[in-house]
């Protein structure tokens, strides 16, 4: 089957166009031999099946990302498909020196200058028909988010398609020049085709002022503060931790759903330990579900609605940007902040994205913090939930989780090897987020969510079933109870942490039926709080930091982050002037 494969830099509209062309059809894999995902589709071009391959973003085909390595290999390994090059039309100076690159390599090559919508509004136009013409390849004009160019772009797929011959695509020898002289050269060649191409404007203008205002650096900070405020605290934790889930869990759940479900078990399943499976005190329905559905379905659905909105906006770079400061004293800089917030929705897919990162120090430091201090959207969104009404705790809660991430962030930069990449990232123009793109995207990551968590939580059912028939929750529990006692926590929040390390989410949930039961004092519940947070990342974590950054390296960050949290959680105890249990 024809390949083609969608390149450029990021924040492009490569993925938009992606939609476009697949629809649904659509599957992540790994690429062989990497870690990299690379989403690969089926589009009909004119009655013809292709593949089409949505590619990471790249600068240059001499990479410095792990993400622009697999581009380039997948761009090398299919030399007979089409490459459709889309470019930010109003950056098309400095975008242009990539597709020289390409056409150097021999690519079947399309153009595309996307995003002529928002190049009118900074009265840019570009002669079309003479850019196509001295680069001799299709140049078209395209708006992917209003759904114009891709009638045309399909069209010139197809003749493409019909031309296209085997060629031998290869990049120079590297030692043909340095990638730096290199990159200079194509500047200037870009410069030379690019002379007399605009008929009116050569890109941005001047800033608006939103977009000063969200880089300064005292206007930019309160803002951020303000953005993260109304995301996490208000949407997420007020929203989506307390009013959704006493709509979804407490009433839909508890009033209807479990009484019906309890009624038709007991009158309709003979067998015992099928009933107490199903709908007893660990019962798939009666836990697995009602902890999924009722309690992480609203909070994870809030946080990705607001990464979207944030996403979309273009503001995430600003936030990078804002933040580049706070990250070199952690040994990171600014583009370790999309992982570390994503991180916010689901430590798993966050360990994933830390690939991003240039360095294998900056991968290992940043995967520690997730694993330490970043709480998943649902774990977040219960805690501030649980915590919102005891101000005073909360704002101890955010004080130790912040001052453990600064810690230890601090001392992994100055003992592991290696140096702070320097910082650079695209900067988008801030946009008024499209609605339909907004759910598209939070639809498409929660399906992602919950067909990696429903398997868990019915697992964890069936093993807490399993444990409890056999005896086995008594002994761990035993176990466990020495430890929480010495932080002054009871025996019954063993469990809890049970919970916690098959999914932190989980933990949180079962810490929040403490909580309503009245089982904790606020010292404990404080306690309990900060302690789970910090705890062991949950299994889905644990198997992709294994994939990610192999098995030393993920023992010694299992083995560093019980440590810590036991010793937060004592050191807390005594402040509080707990009695040891």
């Amino acid at each position: 089957m024809e390949s083609v494969i969608l390149a450029g830099n990021p924040n492009v509209g490569k993925s938009v166009l992606f939609y476009h062309l697949t629809g649904n059809y659509v599957t992540v894999s790994n690429y062989p031999g990497t870690t990299v995902e690379v989403a690969r589709g089926k589009a009909n071009i004119h009655g013809k099946q292709v593949n089409v391959f949505d590619t990471p973003g790249l600068y240059s085909l001499s990479p410095v990302t792990e993400e622009e390595a697999v581009t380039r290999r997948l761009l090398m390994e299919n030399g007979a498909g089409i490459v459709v090059h889309v470019v930010d039309a109003k950056n098309l100076p400095r975008m242009l020196p990539l597709t020289l690159e390409l056409l150097s390599c021999g690519f079947g090559l399309i153009l595309v200058l996307n995003m002529m919508d928002e190049a009118a509004k900074h009265g840019v136009a570009i002669n079309r028909a003479e850019l196509a013409r001295r680069l001799g390849v299709p140049v078209l004009e395209a708006a992917f988010t209003e759904g114009r160019g891709v009638t045309a772009l399909k069209k010139e797929i197809a003749r493409a398609l019909q031309q296209r011959t085997r060629a031998e695509c290869e990049l120079p020898p590297a030692d043909e020049e340095s990638p730096y002289l290199s990159a200079l050269r194509r500047r200037q060649q870009a410069e030379r085709v690019l002379e007399g191409i605009f008929l009116s404007g050569r890109g941005p203008g001047r800033q608006s002022l939103a977009e000063r205002l969200t880089l300064d650096p005292f206007y930019g900070v309160i803002l951020m503060a303000l953005v993260l405020y109304v995301g996490l605290y208000l949407v997420v934790g007020r929203f989506g931790a307390g009013t959704l889930v006493d709509l979804l869990e407490g009433t839909l759940f508890g009033g209807i759903i479990i009484p019906i479900v309890e009624y038709w078990v007991e009158a309709y399943v003979p067998w015992e330990p099928l009933r107490e499976l199903l709908a007893r005190e660990y019962g798939i329905m009666t836990l697995g579900f009602r902890y999924a559905f009722g309690v992480i379905l609203p909070i994870v659905g809030t946080f990705f609605f607001m990464f979207s909105v944030l996403e979309d906006s273009g503001y995430l770079p600003r936030l990078a940007y804002l933040a580049d400061g706070l990250m070199s004293r952690v040994g990171l800089n600014g583009r370790a902040v999309i992982p570390l917030t994503l991180g916010f929705g689901c430590g798993t897919m966050a360990v994933l994205v830390t690939r991003t990162l240039e360095s294998k120090r900056e991968r290992f430091i940043a995967t520690f913090l997730l694993a330490l201090a970043v709480p998943c959207s649902a774990q977040l969104g219960l805690m501030l939930s649980i915590l919102s009404h005891e101000p005073y705790y909360l704002f101890i809660w955010t004080i130790i989780v912040g001052g453990m991430f600064l810690f230890c962030g601090s001392v992994l930069s100055a003992i592991v090897p290696g140096r702070r990449a320097p910082f650079f990232m695209e900067l988008p123009p801030l946009r008024m987020p499209k609605l339909n793109a907004i759910f598209q995207k939070t639809l498409a990551r929660m399906r992602w969510y919950f067909v990696e968590i429903i398997p868990v939580f019915i697992f964890i059912s069936v093993l807490l079933f399993l444990l409890r028939s056999s005896g086995g929750i008594d002994k761990l529990t035993a176990l466990l109870s020495p430890l929480l006692g010495s932080m002054g926590l009871p025996p019954g929040l063993s469990i809890v942490f049970i919970f916690g390390f098959f999914r932190r989410d989980y933990g949180a949930a079962g810490l929040l039926d403490l909580y309503r039961k009245g089982t904790l004092s606020g010292g404990q519940l404080l306690v309990a709080a900060v302690v789970l947070t910090l705890f062991l990342p949950c299994l889905a974590q644990l198997a992709v930091m294994v994939k990610e950054r192999k098995l030393p390296a993920t023992l010694v960050i299992m083995g560093s982050v019980a440590l810590l949290a036991y010793a937060a959680g004592t050191m807390l105890r005594l402040l509080l002037g707990l009695p040891i249990l």
